[in-house]
């Protein structure tokens, strides 16, 4: 019996026999949550390259160099608006290839500017008439299909009956880039201008500006709500019955998918209160429900981390329970709500599916004025860009992906500075 007892291993080797197992159970869980981490960061750099590989350039176009003639035979003294501006391009693109005869090489030649120089042209007139009767050299917008050859998306070697652009066009674009008529500049019109069916017209300035009523209303309407919500449940409520289904109602609307309150607003909103289809008010009157949960949750959680000593020193020293809540527990917690609110909103400024219930998938050209115009928002934008079969909206759905991922990121960092700036350790 005792050397059977002298061969069986001691206490501390079989513990250190289990912790040697313990350790090397932790170093490789560490290593899979490590490699998964790895792994999410590789996917998002890559999903974050390719967009950017995408849309990087559209933030440039290109743009024609010709001498335009304001013949004032061509226009209206009494209506500058019905001058055939479209002509004076076209007078310019002949004067500059005087060989250019036949009537379809013509067409071609003309299909080399954008229909919206002739807009432009207009404006200039409209800015300064004083410019009629003589010639200026301008900058005009070249159409898309010239855009996606500069900008290498054209392959020259395939056969001409599968490209939108001839042999005898690539004569001509080689020829103005040449002379230093034909070059890519900064896409100011992509930030300053509304939807277009033209791919080198359109802009994001229109979905941008009815992002911002959307948001405005959002706010608006669901932060002193949401904020006053969490108030009354954690502070001044009853805990019974009836609470108890509230918080878990509210708990639950979180996880709703946001289409359903799209349908919702669709059914209250525009079919029973008769609000305007595609108006911001509607907009931000939806998002405002989708966002109330996010925001109720956020602030209940603020206002527990609260510790009961403030309330307790502030009821002992003579306050009043609404004095104790606003005066002293609120402002503790205001950091916190303000955080969960800039994240709502960030989550609503990524939304498309409950707008596109309400009509805002509608083509809007003009940048909206007030709350009730007709308006899109930026995903929506996105999502109508995504379905156009133009290659040059290819690049304009990459680069509106930019611009909202970049107001999202300054959004998620703004409301991390207000968690670290405001935020008190107990």
């Amino acid at each position: 019996m005792t050397h059977l007892h002298g061969n069986a291993p001691s206490t501390m080797e079989i513990v250190n026999r289990k912790l040697g197992r313990r350790y090397r159970a932790e170093k490789r869980f560490r290593l899979v949550g490590l490699s998964a981490i790895l792994c999410s960061l590789l996917f998002l750099a890559v999903l974050f390259l390719s967009i950017f590989a995408k849309g990087y350039s559209a933030f440039r176009q290109s743009y024609l160099l010709l001498d335009i003639h304001f013949a004032e035979e061509a226009m209206n003294v009494n209506n500058l608006a019905t001058a055939d501006y479209q002509g004076l391009v076209k007078d310019a693109l002949r004067t500059m290839f005087p060989e250019v005869t036949s009537r379809g090489d013509r067409k071609l030649l003309y299909g080399l500017a954008s229909p919206g120089a002739a807009f432009q042209l207009q404006q200039m007139v409209a800015e300064d008439t004083s410019i009629i009767g003589t010639t200026r050299t301008v900058w005009l917008p070249a159409d898309d299909d010239v855009d996606m050859l500069l900008k290498g998306y054209v392959d020259r070697t395939a056969a001409e009956s599968d490209r939108r652009l001839k042999d005898v066009q690539f004569g001509w674009i080689d020829t103005l880039a040449g002379q230093g008529r034909l070059r890519l500049k900064f896409n100011a019109t992509f930030f300053l201008a509304g939807d277009s069916r033209e791919p080198e017209l359109a802009g994001i300035l229109g979905a941008a500006v009815g992002s911002l009523y959307t948001l405005a209303v959002t706010l608006f309407l669901s932060f002193p709500i949401g904020v006053a919500a969490a108030i009354y449940l954690e502070e001044f409520a009853a805990r019974n019955r009836w609470t108890d289904i509230i918080e878990v109602n509210i708990n639950n609307l979180a996880a709703v998918p946001s289409i359903v309150f799209g349908l919702l607003g669709l059914a209250v909103f525009l079919n029973f209160f008769g609000l305007p289809r595609s108006a911001p008010l509607v907009g931000g009157l939806v998002l405002t429900l989708m966002t109330l949960p996010t925001i109720i949750i956020a602030s209940r959680v603020s206002l527990q981390s609260v510790p009961p000593s403030i309330r307790e020193a502030a009821l002992g020293v003579g306050a009043s329970k609404m004095q104790t809540v606003f005066h002293h527990v609120l402002p503790l917690a205001l950091p916190g709500m303000l955080t969960g609110t800039i994240i709502g909103m960030a989550r609503a400024l990524g939304e498309s599916a409950p707008l596109l219930m309400i009509g805002m998938v509608a083509f809007i050209v003009d940048i909206p004025k007030g709350f009730l115009e007709p308006a899109t928002v930026l995903p929506v934008q996105i999502y109508l860009w995504a379905d156009s079969p133009e290659r040059a909206f290819v690049e304009r759905t990459s680069a509106a992906i930019i611009v909202l991922l970049a107001f999202l990121i300054l959004m998620n960092a703004t409301a991390v500075y207000l968690r670290n700036r405001f935020e008190r350790r107990w």
